[in-house]
């Protein structure tokens, strides 16, 4: 039976505060998108089809993780991530709410952000939060009628996404799920009877030893 393996990108510009500035790998980014490929050549892993999501940071790591070497990388748009820093200014102007400072700020104004647009609370935002769950489904749901394993590199928001739809979560453990994804971290849906499940989540064995612990990064 076939699976998608979904891959959170590298890190990126941190210290970003719109999607084009955020949109680039830090050189911490790339180094865990090289360790992850040379992961997957190790363990001998194999895909027969390949996504990324346009975006140059899903490009940029899935260069990186040589995953060109599995099979032609498809570019698909709605493997892209939902538009935080949009959004985040988009409530800035119209209700006054600052963009977090730090990560102890995030862990607040995430679920706070999300639950907004859910509820429509936003005011012309990019997409609604329907559309952005409809279109992430969709593509999921493309890739597993495939045949053979698949590799998909995208964001944090699309793999939440993709845990929410699975496991029927509320709009605050959503949130809670894509704050806690990691950097080029490693998840897994698998059709159990009639349903994708997640059958993995969050794995760095990549990062997973003493001298890379400092690469274990959220953000």
């Amino acid at each position: 039976m076939s699976t998608i393996t979904l891959i959170r990108h590298g890190q990126a510009n941190t210290s970003a505060q719109d999607e084009d500035s955020y949109d680039n790998l830090s050189d911490l980014g790339r180094q865990q998108a090289t360790w992850l490929g040379d992961h997957l050549d190790d363990t001998g892993e194999h895909f027969e089809r390949v996504y990324c999501g346009t975006l140059r940071r899903h490009r940029q790591t899935a260069e990186e993780m040589r995953a060109h070497t599995h099979a032609e990388i498809i570019q698909d748009p709605r493997l892209n991530e939902m538009e935080f820093f949009t959004l985040a200014n988009l409530l800035l102007d119209q209700q006054g709410i600052p963009l977090p400072k730090n990560r102890e700020d995030f862990v607040t104004y995430m679920p706070m952000m999300l639950s907004k647009w859910q509820a429509g609370e936003i005011q012309d935002p990019y997409e609604t939060f329907e559309q952005f769950e409809s279109r992430v489904w969709e593509a999921i749901l493309d890739i597993d009628q495939g045949r053979g394993p698949s590799l998909v590199v995208t964001s944090g928001g699309l793999i939440g996404m993709c845990f929410k739809q699975a496991m029927r979560l509320d709009v605050t453990a959503f949130s809670r799920t894509c704050m806690a994804i990691m950097n080029t971290s490693m998840h897994r849906l698998h059709r159990i009877g009639d349903d994708l499940s997640m059958t993995q989540f969050n794995a760095i064995p990549h990062l997973d030893r003493p001298d890379r612990q400092f690469a274990q990064t959220h953000l």
